[in-house]
């Protein structure tokens, strides 16, 4: 109960306020997303009250907003082109299938192999994306548009050495809406981006053949889908954790996520995730619980349906200076002074993730990159991290090898090499007590070594090996096997 509480009604006031700060930028972009997919408005704006409405419940981070986006509607295109808004509907909820899945097999927690680089390259990425989405609205466009955004820009940031007990993205939305209407200004207002719908959204099934052949046009998209909804709202869990000093619950947040999409098919939406950019002005505005996501996508669908006349006057002007304050917020401008103080492998990583996101406009392959290029430098370093040393005894007559270190893909063929075959000696011992063997490359390079060494004649002692090792060397090494040394001859 007392979690309960926290969630939801620690922070009224808060939650409301942001909330309504968050219905507000949503609609413009809901619009926008819906003409990159290819579908009327209305699909997106139905999806961003139902996804937002969901995950508020189910999702596992509170106060971060999801809805319709630009990375899943992107990946939408072709579907709806092809075959139409039953198949992207009937695709909407195999996608929160395929989610709902992935939290009960708790893959949340592979989120723990995204590196630190990783993350701050998405987020700088994210806010140059966010940035460059509102250039539209600043390139050739009346004069009177740069002193809107100008003014809504000292709003946001001036208001709050006034009071912070009303969010000043909020105060900069309504003071622009009053001005513009009160001056008769010819600027380019929401109602301008498309028609917003007029009716409360209806539960339906999408009508589409139910047999192998619709399974196999909306598996792929479906799957892909669920990939970059969750990779995208996972890493936006990430920051708000980083941004409010929290926690969230990632499998939840798997599995609230496919509860969204599914929900948002049987209503008529299109498939969403996680917002970084909503969730920065939620948290920017006050907003902390679970309230503040369900109030903006309460908010949402009665200000499209109930209060459209007046929604349709906000000027994009107002809404594109919100945007510019949560890009310029978001970005990690530590991270430039950092490019020369950390390491040169943690700074590659978090360019590469930065260019490929901004030049492919696809998050899940930047994150992907970034995630590639910090498993390679890492295993790198740790392979380079293994030694072998060793000494004589026995007047001579024994070599023994100190192998310390992690034995595995990236270190094994340095294994290999750290051994001299030729040196005509009685025994060779192989001490692995400070040792690991990690994968089959690293039992295959032992097998080869102790082999090697039997084929010149000398006896091979392997001593210390740790419990982890044995079981894998006892499943996959054929040093023991008795035709062992005919497989090293190729006999």
């Amino acid at each position: 109960m007392t979690s309960l509480r926290n969630e939801w009604f620690s922070n009224l006031r808060g939650d409301v306020l942001s909330g309504l700060v968050v219905a507000l930028a949503l609609i413009p972009e809901a619009i926008a997303f819906s003409i990159i997919a290819g579908v009327d408005p209305k699909v997106g704006l139905y999806a961003s009250f139902c996804i937002a409405v969901v995950t508020a419940f189910a999702g596992g981070r509170p106060g971060m907003i999801s809805a319709a986006t630009g990375a899943m509607a992107l990946v939408m295109v072709t579907l709806v082109k092809e075959h139409g808004l039953q198949y992207l509907l009937a695709a909407t909820l195999l996608t929160g299938v395929f989610q709902i899945g992935a939290g009960l097999l708790r893959l949340g927690g592979l989120m723990r192999f995204v590196s630190q680089s990783v993350v701050t390259g998405f987020v700088n990425a994210l806010a140059i994306l966010i940035f460059m989405a509102q250039l539209p609205e600043l390139i050739n466009v009346s004069w009177v548009v740069y002193p809107f955004v100008a003014a809504g820009l000292a709003i946001i940031y001036l208001f709050p050495y006034i009071t912070r007990s009303i969010p000043s993205p909020l105060v900069c939305i309504v003071v622009l809406t009053v001005v513009a209407m009160a001056l008769g200004v010819d600027i380019r207002t929401v109602g301008d981006m498309g028609e917003l719908p007029d009716s409360l959204p209806v539960f339906l099934l999408p009508d589409v053949p139910l047999n192998l052949e619709t399974l196999q046009i909306i598996l792929p998209y479906a799957a892909t889908l669920a990939v970059v909804g969750l990779l995208e709202s996972l890493m936006t869990a990430s920051i708000v954790d980083e941004l409010t000093d929290t926690r969230s619950n990632r499998n939840r947040e798997c599995t609230g996520q496919g509860l969204a999409n599914i929900a948002s098919g049987f209503l008529g939406g299109m498939a969403g995730c996680a917002m970084i950019g909503q969730s920065v002005i939620n948290v920017k505005s006050g907003g902390r619980g679970r309230l503040s996501t369900f109030v903006a996508g309460v908010f949402l669908l009665i200000l499209v349906v109930f209060l459209g006349d007046w929604v349709r006057q906000i000027p994009m002007a107002a809404l594109v200076a919100v945007m510019i304050m949560v890009s310029i917020g978001t970005f990690k401008w530590s991270s430039l002074r950092d490019l020369v103080h950390h390491p040169r492998t943690s700074s590659i990583v978090m360019v590469a993730t930065v260019v490929v996101v901004v030049f492919t406009h696809d998050l899940a392959k930047g994150v992907l990159v970034g995630v590639l290029l910090s498993g390679v430098f890492f295993a790198h370093k740790v392979g380079r991290v293994m030694r072998v040393t060793s000494a004589t005894e026995n007047a001579g007559r024994t070599r023994v090898y100190t192998v310390a270190g992690q034995v595995f893909f990236a270190s094994a063929e340095a294994f290999s090499q750290s051994f001299d075959f030729k040196e005509v000696i009685e025994t060779v011992r192989i001490d692995v007590s400070r040792a690991r063997f990690w994968d089959i490359t690293a039992v295959g390079a032992l097998d080869a070594v102790i082999l090697k060494f039997r084929r010149e004649g000398t006896q091979v002692d392997l001593v210390g090996m740790d419990e982890a090792s044995v079981t894998l060397v006892d499943k996959f090494a054929v040093h023991d096997k008795p035709d062992a040394l005919d497989r090293l001859m190729g006999h």
